[in-house]
């Protein structure tokens, strides 16, 4: 069986199941892509889906739902998608092997 597209840390999966929850209309998951920002070239994007779009990859790991935006997926794959809070920010991180680098504020990156 190959590896899947993409995992999640048990604290990403909490927070995705907290987002999910109050979602104010209904959700089938949340959306993971990239898009064109930033001094490194791209940026990673969560958003709600209220629907699945054709060609979109599901992945189910931890009893969430994501969908991959079909753009992004070669750019996705073998990364792990994680959850981190401190006293200055939160937000969902990501591992990804794909990455050749990072700008210095680690907004974006570039393959």
């Amino acid at each position: 069986m190959p590896a899947p597209l993409m995992t999640l840390t048990d604290a990403a999966a909490e927070r995705v199941k907290q987002l999910m929850s109050k979602a104010t209309k209904p959700i089938v998951g949340l959306r993971v892509g990239v898009k064109a920002q930033g001094c490194s070239g791209m940026s990673y994007y969560v958003e709600y889906a209220e629907e699945k779009k054709k060609f979109e990859e599901v992945i189910e790991d931890k009893g969430v739902t994501l969908l991959i935006d079909p753009a992004a997926t070669m750019f996705l794959i073998g990364s792990e998608m994680d959850y981190k809070e401190d006293k200055l920010q939160s937000g969902f991180t990501f591992s990804n092997p794909n990455e050749k680098g990072r700008c210095g504020c680690g907004e974006s990156f570039h393959v």
